[in-house]
């Protein structure tokens, strides 16, 4: 679990910042380079690299250098961790609220008699 947690770390905080979810939105429809990638961003280069790397390390992106370009995809089942968490966690809360549910609606029996 703990190396889980690990990559669920890399996971959010690569998943905090509005342009990386902007490059992650882009990548949702295709392979695209990195020139492309950062056009709509006003930053450096250096500074967009450092996203795709904070991305790539995360294991969201993967990266290919074709001659002297470099393309960006979305990794095969890259969010996979983030969504089995999350369910975990709806399903959790959906348990929770259906305990506290019940919970009220004896009370109002109660309340009733």
């Amino acid at each position: 679990m703990a190396k889980l947690d690990a990559r669920l770390d890399l996971h959010f905080a690569a998943l905090g910042d509005p342009t990386r979810r902007a490059i992650l939105s882009r990548l949702a429809r295709g392979r695209a380079s990195v020139s492309e990638l950062a056009a709509p961003h006003d930053m450096a280069l250096p500074s967009f690299m450092g996203h795709l790397k904070k991305l790539e390390d995360a294991g969201l992106i993967t990266t290919v250098k074709e001659g002297r370009v470099r393309h960006c995809q979305l990794a095969p089942d890259a969010f996979a961790p983030v969504q089995d968490w999350l369910g975990e966690q709806r399903a959790l809360w959906n348990g929770r609220l259906d305990r506290f549910d019940d919970y009220v609606a004896n009370l109002m029996k109660d309340r009733k008699r």
